[in-house]
């Protein structure tokens, strides 16, 4: 997708990197711990996590053997705008956002 907008939208459409990022909302985690609480290979996590860094809202770091993942809450910035141009939507509520993911995660995990 050459539209970053549409890239973010693709990757918040699926459940288990909405879960990822709810995750991230705690701290910078391991790809490997990102993966632990999921019934999928690690290599299908990486996978998620490839779309949530190609969208921007995620950077993967190495720091020695361990690719530890952060989330970048500013990428949903774009799309918080371009909801409110319709003018029905209020301004983003990053609690409430919180909010919600860790409900996707909590419903993803069980």
């Amino acid at each position: 997708m050459t539209n970053p907008l549409d890239s973010v939208f693709a990757a918040l459409a699926d459940p288990t990197r909405r879960a990822i990022l709810a995750m991230l909302l705690e701290d910078d985690m391991a790809v490997t711990d990102v993966a632990e609480p999921f019934t999928m290979s690690l290599a299908a996590i990486s996978k998620h996590l490839g779309v949530l860094a190609d969208a921007g809202l995620v950077t993967r770091e190495r720091r020695g053997r361990v690719i530890w993942c952060r989330l970048e809450p500013d990428a949903l910035r774009a799309a918080s705008v371009w909801m409110q141009g319709f003018g029905q939507f209020d301004p983003v509520d990053l609690d409430a956002f919180e909010r919600f993911l860790k409900s996707e995660l909590d419903a993803t995990i069980e």
